[in-house]
């Protein structure tokens, strides 16, 4: 096996399956294997589903139970499991349990990665919505990836579609994602801008395409004002991490109190443009969300009930 795909899971059993369903039928000719991670330790109905799949020798891997709950403890499961498990494999990727591969995701990765001799490749996630989604939300760019056409890029920024050389991992050590990112998400932002500053070269390639489901209570405005919120506190947290010490704290101070303007006058042009009120208000959301941030204030949207916070 030269190829890993890790698939984190958390209370989402009918979902999973169909993320399996399209992993099956992935070909690729280095073979594959996937690495299926169940979060849920108390419930454990997505390992029941992973290990019907692999019992029925649908897809070779594994699948292992996480009992940290958090979207960052569960990744960092699966990329270890996948690295010690697979000594071979050079290639590891991830996709989520909310996602569908298209035909051909895999090998289009792959077939990135070594013909552009990079280091971490991406592709979009596109949304498929529930029917009756407002016209207003459909466009929103909260669900839309970064990047439309093929290319080399600074970085990419989602780890729901991408894969990374072993070296990667080898050069960044473990864990992974930092555990800081586990309750407020933004583990793979943080990853893939250590993955920029080390010197890793990054690839986009629009034909590995994997569709997302956004389920009703996603189309909503109070859901996409809360994403907003969490983008900008996510973002100040990674600029915090790589600028330590007062120094650091002074320079991030400054960009704070710079993006409220400027969020501003953006806004007041996506509106202009689009005459999409929605749209529009998204970077005044990033810039609260930031100086929420600096009071403390991060929404943790991968915290489970009852969950501690250490």
């Amino acid at each position: 096996m030269r190829a890993v795909v890790v698939v984190p899971t958390f209370r989402r059993p009918e979902m999973l399956a169909a993320t399996l369903a399209s992993l099956r039928q992935q070909t690729s000719p280095l073979g594959f294997a996937v690495v299926i991670v169940e979060n849920d330790a108390a419930g454990g109905a997505g390992a029941a589903v992973a290990r019907a799949v692999l019992d029925a020798g649908e897809l070779a891997g594994l699948c292992v139970v996480e009992a940290a709950q958090g979207n960052v403890h569960a990744i960092n499961a699966g990329f270890a499991t996948a690295l010690d498990a697979f000594p071979a494999a050079e290639y590891f990727l991830m996709i989520d349990d909310d996602e569908v591969a298209s035909p051909g995701w895999l090998d289009a990765m792959i077939t990135a990665a070594e013909r552009e001799n990079v280091d971490v490749v991406g592709g979009p996630v596109v949304p498929r919505f529930a029917d009756g989604a407002p016209s207003l939300m459909v466009r929103h760019p909260v669900f839309w990836p970064a990047y439309e056409t093929s290319g080399p890029v600074e970085m990419i920024y989602g780890s729901g579609n991408c894969l990374m050389r072993r070296r990667v991992f080898e050069r960044l050590g473990r864990p992974a994602f930092d555990p800081r990112f586990n309750f407020l998400g933004g583990g793979d932002m943080d990853f893939f801008t250590r993955c920029r500053r080390a010197g890793f070269r990054s690839y986009w390639t629009a034909e590995a395409v994997i569709t997302e489901t956004v389920p009703a209570e996603r189309a909503k405005v109070g859901w996409i004002v809360k994403r907003g919120l969490r983008i900008g506190a996510i973002n100040r947290a990674v600029d915090r991490k790589n600028a330590p010490g007062a120094r650091g704290l002074a320079r991030i101070l400054a960009k704070d109190l710079a993006i409220l303007p400027l969020s501003l006058a953006r806004a007041v042009g996506v509106l202009v443009k689009t005459g999409n009120p929605l749209v529009a208000a998204h970077p005044l959301a990033v810039a609260a969300g930031r100086i929420g941030g600096i009071f403390g204030q991060e929404p943790q949207p991968y915290r489970a009930a009852g969950t501690p916070s250490s």
